[in-house]
Protein backbone atom coordinates (compact mmCIF):
# COMPACT_ATOMS: atom_id res chain seq x y z
CA UNK A 1 0.00 0.00 0.00
CA UNK A 2 1.63 3.20 -1.02
CA UNK A 3 2.31 5.83 1.49
CA UNK A 4 0.16 8.60 -0.60
CA UNK A 5 -2.49 7.14 -2.36
CA UNK A 6 -4.22 7.73 -5.30
CA UNK A 7 -7.37 10.13 -5.25
CA UNK A 8 -8.36 10.06 -8.39
CA UNK A 9 -12.01 7.36 -9.04
CA UNK A 10 -10.65 4.89 -11.79
CA UNK A 11 -11.95 1.62 -9.69
CA UNK A 12 -13.61 -1.04 -11.96
CA UNK A 13 -17.13 -1.62 -12.41
CA UNK A 14 -17.59 -4.56 -10.39
CA UNK A 15 -15.97 -3.10 -7.16
CA UNK A 16 -17.38 0.02 -7.71
CA UNK A 17 -20.79 -2.10 -7.87
CA UNK A 18 -19.90 -3.80 -4.98
CA UNK A 19 -19.03 -0.71 -2.77
CA UNK A 20 -22.30 0.92 -4.08
CA UNK A 21 -24.10 -2.40 -2.71
CA UNK A 22 -23.08 -2.75 0.76
CA UNK A 23 -23.64 1.33 1.17
CA UNK A 24 -27.29 0.38 -0.31
CA UNK A 25 -27.69 -1.79 2.11
CA UNK A 26 -26.40 -0.17 5.08
CA UNK A 27 -28.91 2.36 4.45
CA UNK A 28 -31.99 0.67 4.30
CA UNK A 29 -30.53 -1.17 7.87
CA UNK A 30 -29.00 1.12 10.00
CA UNK A 31 -30.71 3.45 11.88
CA UNK A 32 -30.79 7.35 10.96
CA UNK A 33 -28.72 7.77 14.17
CA UNK A 34 -25.73 6.98 11.63
CA UNK A 35 -23.13 9.52 11.83
CA UNK A 36 -19.78 8.96 10.24
CA UNK A 37 -21.29 7.06 7.72
CA UNK A 38 -23.33 9.86 6.22
CA UNK A 39 -20.82 12.27 5.65
CA UNK A 40 -18.23 9.49 4.20
CA UNK A 41 -19.52 7.15 2.24
CA UNK A 42 -16.83 5.32 1.76
CA UNK A 43 -16.37 1.16 2.69
CA UNK A 44 -13.23 0.16 4.42
CA UNK A 45 -11.43 -2.91 3.40
CA UNK A 46 -8.15 -2.78 4.21
CA UNK A 47 -5.74 0.08 6.19
CA UNK A 48 -2.72 0.48 7.58
CA UNK A 49 -1.19 3.70 8.79
CA UNK A 50 -2.31 6.79 7.68
CA UNK A 51 -3.83 5.19 4.32
CA UNK A 52 -7.31 3.10 4.41
CA UNK A 53 -8.46 0.90 1.26
CA UNK A 54 -12.42 1.02 0.45
CA UNK A 55 -14.22 -1.72 -1.37
CA UNK A 56 -13.60 0.33 -4.78
CA UNK A 57 -10.53 0.58 -4.79
CA UNK A 58 -10.13 3.71 -3.89
CA UNK A 59 -7.39 5.04 -1.58
CA UNK A 60 -7.23 7.49 1.25
CA UNK A 61 -5.22 9.96 3.73
CA UNK A 62 -6.97 9.34 6.99
CA UNK A 63 -6.51 12.57 9.15
CA UNK A 64 -10.01 11.02 11.28
CA UNK A 65 -8.34 8.29 12.92
CA UNK A 66 -11.30 6.88 14.54
CA UNK A 67 -12.20 10.02 15.89
CA UNK A 68 -8.47 10.41 18.07
CA UNK A 69 -8.85 6.25 18.97
CA UNK A 70 -5.35 5.23 16.33
CA UNK A 71 -2.24 6.92 18.02
CA UNK A 72 -0.31 4.69 15.77
CA UNK A 73 -2.70 4.72 12.89
CA UNK A 74 -4.33 1.36 11.21
CA UNK A 75 -2.98 -2.07 11.96
CA UNK A 76 0.69 -0.88 13.55
CA UNK A 77 2.73 -3.89 13.84
CA UNK A 78 3.41 -3.57 17.35
CA UNK A 79 -0.04 -3.70 18.04
CA UNK A 80 -1.19 -6.44 15.68
CA UNK A 81 1.87 -8.14 17.30
CA UNK A 82 0.49 -7.95 20.86
CA UNK A 83 -2.83 -9.34 20.02
CA UNK A 84 -1.79 -12.05 18.08
CA UNK A 85 0.59 -13.03 21.27
CA UNK A 86 -2.35 -12.68 23.66
CA UNK A 87 -4.59 -15.05 20.99
CA UNK A 88 -1.45 -17.46 20.61
CA UNK A 89 -1.34 -18.29 24.60
CA UNK A 90 -4.58 -19.38 24.91
CA UNK A 91 -5.28 -16.81 27.38
CA UNK A 92 -9.27 -15.84 28.27
CA UNK A 93 -9.94 -12.58 26.78
CA UNK A 94 -12.35 -11.40 28.78
CA UNK A 95 -12.76 -12.16 32.98
CA UNK A 96 -14.58 -9.68 33.97
CA UNK A 97 -12.19 -7.23 36.66
CA UNK A 98 -9.80 -10.33 37.80
CA UNK A 99 -6.47 -10.04 37.57
CA UNK A 100 -4.13 -10.85 34.60
CA UNK A 101 -0.87 -10.72 33.69
CA UNK A 102 -1.92 -8.73 30.60
CA UNK A 103 -3.87 -6.57 33.06
CA UNK A 104 -1.37 -6.01 35.42
CA UNK A 105 1.22 -5.34 32.65
CA UNK A 106 -0.94 -2.78 31.27
CA UNK A 107 -1.83 -0.75 34.41
CA UNK A 108 2.35 -0.70 35.17
CA UNK A 109 2.62 1.26 31.78
CA UNK A 110 -0.29 3.38 32.35
CA UNK A 111 1.07 4.07 35.53
CA UNK A 112 4.42 4.86 34.55
CA UNK A 113 3.05 7.43 31.53
CA UNK A 114 0.75 9.43 34.30
CA UNK A 115 1.16 13.40 35.18
CA UNK A 116 4.19 13.90 38.27
CA UNK A 117 1.88 13.56 41.06
CA UNK A 118 -0.94 11.30 40.58
CA UNK A 119 1.27 8.42 40.09
CA UNK A 120 1.72 7.76 43.41
CA UNK A 121 -1.62 8.48 44.85
CA UNK A 122 -3.33 6.47 41.79
CA UNK A 123 -6.26 4.41 41.92
CA UNK A 124 -7.48 2.94 38.82
CA UNK A 125 -11.12 1.73 37.83
CA UNK A 126 -11.89 -0.12 34.89
CA UNK A 127 -15.34 0.28 33.59
CA UNK A 128 -17.70 -0.19 30.49
CA UNK A 129 -15.58 0.59 27.23
CA UNK A 130 -16.43 3.41 25.98
CA UNK A 131 -15.04 6.87 26.78
CA UNK A 132 -19.35 7.70 28.08
CA UNK A 133 -18.51 4.80 30.85
CA UNK A 134 -15.62 6.76 31.97
CA UNK A 135 -17.15 9.67 32.32
CA UNK A 136 -20.32 8.05 34.12
CA UNK A 137 -17.74 5.92 36.53
CA UNK A 138 -16.23 9.61 37.27
CA UNK A 139 -19.07 11.59 38.01
CA UNK A 140 -20.56 8.94 40.63
CA UNK A 141 -16.74 8.75 41.93
CA UNK A 142 -16.90 12.16 42.81
CA UNK A 143 -20.22 12.39 44.15
CA UNK A 144 -19.76 9.15 46.47
CA UNK A 145 -16.48 10.80 47.90
CA UNK A 146 -17.91 14.26 48.57
CA UNK A 147 -21.29 13.30 49.48
CA UNK A 148 -22.53 16.28 46.77
CA UNK A 149 -24.38 15.77 43.81
CA UNK A 150 -23.46 19.01 41.62
CA UNK A 151 -21.16 19.41 38.64
CA UNK A 152 -19.79 22.14 37.03
CA UNK A 153 -18.39 22.00 33.31
CA UNK A 154 -18.13 24.04 30.04
CA UNK A 155 -19.84 25.36 27.51
CA UNK A 156 -19.21 23.24 24.33
CA UNK A 157 -18.38 20.36 26.00
CA UNK A 158 -18.44 17.02 24.94
CA UNK A 159 -18.33 14.29 27.37
CA UNK A 160 -20.39 11.27 25.95
CA UNK A 161 -23.56 10.15 24.95
CA UNK A 162 -24.45 7.93 27.59
CA UNK A 163 -27.59 8.81 30.23
CA UNK A 164 -25.18 11.06 32.50
CA UNK A 165 -22.54 12.21 30.46
CA UNK A 166 -24.46 14.55 28.33
CA UNK A 167 -25.28 16.40 31.28
CA UNK A 168 -21.74 17.65 31.16
CA UNK A 169 -21.68 18.65 27.59
CA UNK A 170 -22.82 21.59 25.79
CA UNK A 171 -26.78 21.57 24.68
CA UNK A 172 -28.70 19.98 27.95
CA UNK A 173 -30.47 21.99 30.50
CA UNK A 174 -29.88 20.21 33.94
CA UNK A 175 -29.81 21.51 37.48
CA UNK A 176 -27.48 19.45 38.78
CA UNK A 177 -24.79 20.55 35.94
CA UNK A 178 -23.83 24.58 35.80
CA UNK A 179 -22.13 25.11 32.48
CA UNK A 180 -19.73 28.08 32.50
CA UNK A 181 -17.77 30.20 29.66
CA UNK A 182 -14.85 27.92 28.52
CA UNK A 183 -12.66 30.80 27.09
CA UNK A 184 -11.72 31.16 23.22
CA UNK A 185 -10.13 33.79 21.38
CA UNK A 186 -12.12 33.64 17.96
CA UNK A 187 -15.32 33.47 19.50
CA UNK A 188 -14.94 34.62 23.00
CA UNK A 189 -17.60 34.92 24.95
CA UNK A 190 -17.17 38.33 26.36
CA UNK A 191 -16.25 39.48 23.22
CA UNK A 192 -12.47 40.36 24.23
CA UNK A 193 -10.12 37.34 24.03
CA UNK A 194 -6.97 36.56 25.07
CA UNK A 195 -5.93 36.87 28.64
CA UNK A 196 -8.94 39.40 29.44
CA UNK A 197 -11.11 37.05 28.20
CA UNK A 198 -9.65 34.25 29.64
CA UNK A 199 -9.66 36.19 33.25
CA UNK A 200 -13.16 37.34 33.04
CA UNK A 201 -14.10 33.51 32.39
CA UNK A 202 -11.99 32.25 35.51
CA UNK A 203 -14.10 35.19 37.65
CA UNK A 204 -17.14 33.87 36.67
CA UNK A 205 -16.32 30.27 37.56
CA UNK A 206 -15.17 31.84 40.91
CA UNK A 207 -18.27 33.38 41.82
CA UNK A 208 -20.32 30.60 40.77
CA UNK A 209 -18.27 28.30 43.24
CA UNK A 210 -18.42 31.31 46.07
CA UNK A 211 -21.72 31.80 45.56
CA UNK A 212 -23.23 28.88 48.17
CA UNK A 213 -26.39 30.64 49.62
CA UNK A 214 -29.21 28.57 51.85
CA UNK A 215 -29.81 25.27 50.46
CA UNK A 216 -27.24 25.10 48.11
CA UNK A 217 -23.34 23.55 48.03
CA UNK A 218 -20.06 22.92 46.41
CA UNK A 219 -20.36 21.21 43.27
CA UNK A 220 -19.21 17.90 43.99
CA UNK A 221 -16.56 17.73 40.64
CA UNK A 222 -15.58 20.10 37.80
CA UNK A 223 -14.83 18.81 34.57
CA UNK A 224 -12.73 19.97 31.73
CA UNK A 225 -11.43 18.78 28.16
CA UNK A 226 -7.90 20.23 28.18
CA UNK A 227 -8.83 21.23 24.38
CA UNK A 228 -12.42 20.89 23.34
CA UNK A 229 -12.13 18.28 20.68
CA UNK A 230 -16.23 18.05 18.93
CA UNK A 231 -16.36 21.55 20.47
CA UNK A 232 -14.16 22.57 17.54
CA UNK A 233 -10.98 22.21 18.42
CA UNK A 234 -9.95 24.81 20.98
CA UNK A 235 -7.40 24.34 23.91
CA UNK A 236 -7.62 25.63 27.45
CA UNK A 237 -5.28 28.48 27.52
CA UNK A 238 -2.88 27.26 30.28
CA UNK A 239 -2.88 30.02 33.07
CA UNK A 240 -6.74 29.69 32.61
CA UNK A 241 -6.24 25.49 33.49
CA UNK A 242 -3.54 26.66 36.31
CA UNK A 243 -6.58 28.77 37.88
CA UNK A 244 -8.98 26.39 37.86
CA UNK A 245 -7.19 23.50 39.42
CA UNK A 246 -5.85 26.45 42.12
CA UNK A 247 -9.75 27.31 42.37
CA UNK A 248 -10.68 23.72 43.34
CA UNK A 249 -8.06 22.86 45.47
CA UNK A 250 -8.85 25.35 47.63
CA UNK A 251 -12.63 24.23 47.87
CA UNK A 252 -11.85 20.59 48.05
CA UNK A 253 -14.13 20.26 44.67
CA UNK A 254 -12.24 17.46 42.99
CA UNK A 255 -11.16 18.32 39.15
CA UNK A 256 -11.70 15.87 36.64
CA UNK A 257 -9.63 15.98 33.25
CA UNK A 258 -11.10 14.54 30.05
CA UNK A 259 -8.10 12.99 28.15
CA UNK A 260 -10.22 10.71 26.31
CA UNK A 261 -9.45 12.28 22.96
CA UNK A 262 -6.35 14.11 23.82
CA UNK A 263 -4.54 11.76 25.73
CA UNK A 264 -1.42 9.57 24.40
CA UNK A 265 0.60 12.05 23.10
CA UNK A 266 -2.06 14.05 20.73
CA UNK A 267 -1.65 17.33 21.64
CA UNK A 268 2.19 17.32 21.72
CA UNK A 269 2.47 15.73 25.41
CA UNK A 270 1.80 12.81 26.57
CA UNK A 271 -1.35 14.13 28.78
CA UNK A 272 -2.67 17.33 27.52
CA UNK A 273 -3.03 18.56 31.29
CA UNK A 274 0.74 18.31 30.94
CA UNK A 275 1.37 21.55 28.94
CA UNK A 276 -0.25 23.67 31.88
CA UNK A 277 1.92 21.56 35.04
CA UNK A 278 -1.91 20.90 36.19
CA UNK A 279 -2.58 17.54 38.29
CA UNK A 280 -6.10 16.45 38.36
CA UNK A 281 -7.56 14.55 41.05
CA UNK A 282 -9.37 12.57 37.94
CA UNK A 283 -8.47 11.61 34.78
CA UNK A 284 -11.12 9.73 32.40
CA UNK A 285 -9.44 8.01 30.00
CA UNK A 286 -10.39 5.88 26.69
CA UNK A 287 -10.01 6.06 22.89
CA UNK A 288 -6.28 5.74 21.93
CA UNK A 289 -5.16 3.71 24.91
CA UNK A 290 -6.79 0.94 24.06
CA UNK A 291 -4.56 0.58 21.07
CA UNK A 292 -7.89 0.84 18.15
CA UNK A 293 -9.78 -1.28 20.41
CA UNK A 294 -12.83 -0.82 22.92
CA UNK A 295 -11.05 0.48 26.64
CA UNK A 296 -12.18 2.85 28.95
CA UNK A 297 -10.52 3.25 32.70
CA UNK A 298 -10.95 5.73 35.12
CA UNK A 299 -7.52 6.85 37.17
CA UNK A 300 -7.91 8.84 40.45
CA UNK A 301 -5.93 10.20 43.71
CA UNK A 302 -6.43 7.50 46.48
CA UNK A 303 -8.24 9.68 48.97
CA UNK A 304 -11.40 9.51 46.84
CA UNK A 305 -11.65 5.73 46.63
CA UNK A 306 -15.08 5.17 48.48
CA UNK A 307 -17.36 2.35 47.92
CA UNK A 308 -19.94 2.87 46.31
CA UNK A 309 -23.11 1.20 47.36
CA UNK A 310 -25.22 -0.75 44.32
CA UNK A 311 -22.75 0.90 41.98
CA UNK A 312 -23.16 -1.47 38.60
CA UNK A 313 -20.20 -3.78 37.76
CA UNK A 314 -19.67 -3.81 34.08
CA UNK A 315 -19.34 -7.01 32.46
CA UNK A 316 -16.61 -5.87 29.64
CA UNK A 317 -14.15 -4.44 31.25
CA UNK A 318 -11.56 -6.85 31.05
CA UNK A 319 -11.14 -6.69 27.89
CA UNK A 320 -7.49 -8.61 27.58
CA UNK A 321 -7.14 -7.54 23.69
CA UNK A 322 -7.63 -3.97 24.73
CA UNK A 323 -5.21 -3.83 27.50
CA UNK A 324 -2.68 -5.92 25.32
CA UNK A 325 -2.91 -3.34 22.17
CA UNK A 326 -3.21 -0.56 24.71
CA UNK A 327 0.26 -1.48 26.05
CA UNK A 328 1.84 -1.79 23.27
CA UNK A 329 0.10 1.84 22.26
CA UNK A 330 1.67 3.36 25.30
CA UNK A 331 4.54 1.89 25.08
CA UNK A 332 5.50 2.75 21.66
CA UNK A 333 4.50 6.30 22.16
CA UNK A 334 6.70 6.70 25.29
CA UNK A 335 9.81 4.91 23.36
CA UNK A 336 9.53 7.12 20.45
CA UNK A 337 8.82 9.93 21.94
CA UNK A 338 5.81 10.26 19.65
CA UNK A 339 4.40 13.10 21.58
CA UNK A 340 7.30 15.45 21.47
CA UNK A 341 7.30 14.49 17.37
CA UNK A 342 3.48 15.56 17.48
CA UNK A 343 4.53 18.93 18.95
CA UNK A 344 6.80 19.86 16.47
CA UNK A 345 4.92 18.36 13.27
CA UNK A 346 1.53 19.43 14.65
CA UNK A 347 3.49 23.52 15.28
CA UNK A 348 4.43 22.99 11.77
CA UNK A 349 1.19 22.26 10.41
CA UNK A 350 -0.47 24.90 12.28
CA UNK A 351 1.39 27.39 10.66
CA UNK A 352 1.70 26.17 7.25
CA UNK A 353 -2.55 25.91 7.35
CA UNK A 354 -2.94 29.49 9.09
CA UNK A 355 -1.77 30.67 5.62
CA UNK A 356 -5.31 29.39 4.62
CA UNK A 357 -6.84 32.32 6.54
CA UNK A 358 -5.13 35.15 4.64
CA UNK A 359 -5.51 32.81 1.36
CA UNK A 360 -9.51 32.78 1.91
CA UNK A 361 -11.90 34.76 3.27
CA UNK A 362 -14.12 31.74 4.38
CA UNK A 363 -11.47 30.66 6.69
CA UNK A 364 -12.13 32.32 10.10
CA UNK A 365 -9.62 30.80 12.05
CA UNK A 366 -7.24 27.94 12.12
CA UNK A 367 -6.05 26.60 15.69
CA UNK A 368 -5.30 23.48 18.14
CA UNK A 369 -2.74 22.05 19.75
CA UNK A 370 -0.05 18.74 18.78
CA UNK A 371 -1.72 16.89 16.02
CA UNK A 372 -5.28 18.03 16.99
CA UNK A 373 -6.04 21.02 14.30
CA UNK A 374 -9.37 22.73 13.31
CA UNK A 375 -10.20 24.94 10.49
CA UNK A 376 -13.18 27.12 11.04
CA UNK A 377 -15.07 28.21 8.09
CA UNK A 378 -17.41 31.68 7.69
CA UNK A 379 -19.49 33.72 5.38
CA UNK A 380 -17.32 36.11 4.46
CA UNK A 381 -20.61 38.23 3.54
CA UNK A 382 -22.38 37.65 6.49
CA UNK A 383 -22.67 40.37 8.85
CA UNK A 384 -20.28 39.91 11.94
CA UNK A 385 -20.80 38.97 15.32
CA UNK A 386 -19.80 41.25 18.42
CA UNK A 387 -17.65 38.92 19.80
CA UNK A 388 -13.86 38.42 18.88
CA UNK A 389 -10.17 38.83 19.49
CA UNK A 390 -8.62 41.80 20.92
CA UNK A 391 -7.58 43.68 17.59
CA UNK A 392 -10.16 42.53 15.43
CA UNK A 393 -12.30 44.86 12.76
CA UNK A 394 -15.31 45.88 15.02
CA UNK A 395 -17.92 43.45 14.91
CA UNK A 396 -15.65 40.76 15.15
CA UNK A 397 -16.17 37.23 13.61
CA UNK A 398 -18.64 36.18 10.42
CA UNK A 399 -21.26 34.06 11.14
CA UNK A 400 -20.18 30.25 11.00
CA UNK A 401 -20.96 28.64 7.93
CA UNK A 402 -21.50 24.93 8.43
CA UNK A 403 -22.44 23.49 4.81
CA UNK A 404 -19.66 25.28 3.17
CA UNK A 405 -17.55 22.85 5.98
CA UNK A 406 -19.34 20.36 4.66
CA UNK A 407 -18.64 20.64 1.37
CA UNK A 408 -15.12 21.25 2.07
CA UNK A 409 -15.37 17.72 4.16
CA UNK A 410 -16.74 16.33 0.53
CA UNK A 411 -14.15 17.64 -1.66
CA UNK A 412 -11.87 16.73 0.81
CA UNK A 413 -12.61 13.14 0.47
CA UNK A 414 -13.32 13.31 -3.63
CA UNK A 415 -9.24 14.38 -3.10
CA UNK A 416 -8.51 11.13 -0.90
CA UNK A 417 -8.57 12.47 2.01
CA UNK A 418 -10.56 11.63 5.25
CA UNK A 419 -11.44 14.37 7.63
CA UNK A 420 -13.86 14.91 10.62
CA UNK A 421 -16.17 18.30 11.45
CA UNK A 422 -16.84 20.06 14.88
CA UNK A 423 -17.40 22.66 16.56
CA UNK A 424 -20.80 24.49 18.23
CA UNK A 425 -21.86 25.09 14.34
CA UNK A 426 -20.19 22.26 12.60
CA UNK A 427 -18.65 24.90 10.94
CA UNK A 428 -15.00 23.39 11.99
CA UNK A 429 -13.11 20.85 9.88
CA UNK A 430 -11.01 18.80 12.45
CA UNK A 431 -7.88 17.07 11.46
CA UNK A 432 -6.69 13.92 13.74
CA UNK A 433 -3.76 12.40 12.34
CA UNK A 434 -1.86 9.46 13.67
CA UNK A 435 1.19 10.70 15.86
CA UNK A 436 3.18 8.52 13.09
CA UNK A 437 2.36 10.38 9.96
CA UNK A 438 5.32 11.54 8.35
CA UNK A 439 6.31 14.96 6.76
CA UNK A 440 5.81 13.85 3.24
CA UNK A 441 2.14 12.47 4.57
CA UNK A 442 1.33 15.82 6.32
CA UNK A 443 2.15 18.27 3.03
CA UNK A 444 -0.48 15.46 1.05
CA UNK A 445 -2.90 16.67 3.95
CA UNK A 446 -2.22 20.04 3.43
CA UNK A 447 -1.85 20.74 -0.13
CA UNK A 448 -5.76 18.27 -0.56
CA UNK A 449 -7.01 20.22 2.26
CA UNK A 450 -6.10 23.57 0.23
CA UNK A 451 -7.26 22.22 -2.95
CA UNK A 452 -10.70 21.14 -1.26
CA UNK A 453 -11.03 25.01 0.07
CA UNK A 454 -10.59 26.25 -3.08
CA UNK A 455 -12.95 24.10 -4.98
CA UNK A 456 -15.53 24.52 -2.30
CA UNK A 457 -15.38 27.84 -1.55
CA UNK A 458 -15.58 28.91 -5.72
CA UNK A 459 -12.28 30.93 -4.89
CA UNK A 460 -10.74 33.11 -7.25
CA UNK A 461 -8.69 31.02 -10.04
CA UNK A 462 -10.26 27.51 -8.20
CA UNK A 463 -11.90 25.37 -9.57
CA UNK A 464 -15.82 25.26 -9.20
CA UNK A 465 -17.37 22.72 -7.04
CA UNK A 466 -19.29 19.88 -8.64
CA UNK A 467 -21.98 18.30 -6.91
CA UNK A 468 -21.07 14.96 -4.63
CA UNK A 469 -21.69 11.57 -5.85
CA UNK A 470 -20.75 8.80 -3.79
Amino acid sequence: MSALPRAVDDTAPGARAAHEGILRRQSARESAARTYARALPIVPVRARGLTIEGADGRRYLDCLSGAGALALGHNHPVVLEAIRKVLDSGAPLNVLDLATPVKDTFITELFRTLPPGLTDRARVRFCGPAGSDAVETACALVRAATGRTGLIAFAGASHGRTAGAPDASAGVHDVRVARLPYPQDYRCPFGVGGERGADLAARWTESVLDDAGPGTALPAGMIIEPVQGEGGVIPAPDAWLRRMRQLTADRSVPLIADEIQTGVGRTGAFWAVEHSGVTPDVMVLSKAIGGSLPLAVVVYRDDLDVPEPGAPADTFRGNQLAMAAGTATLTHVRENHLAERAATLGARMLRQLQGLAGEFPCVGDVRGRGLMIGVEFVDPEGAAGRAGRVGEAAGGPHPAAPELAAAVQRECLRRGLIVGLGGRHASVVRLLPPLTITDEQAAAVQDRLADAVRAAARCPGGEAAEPYTP
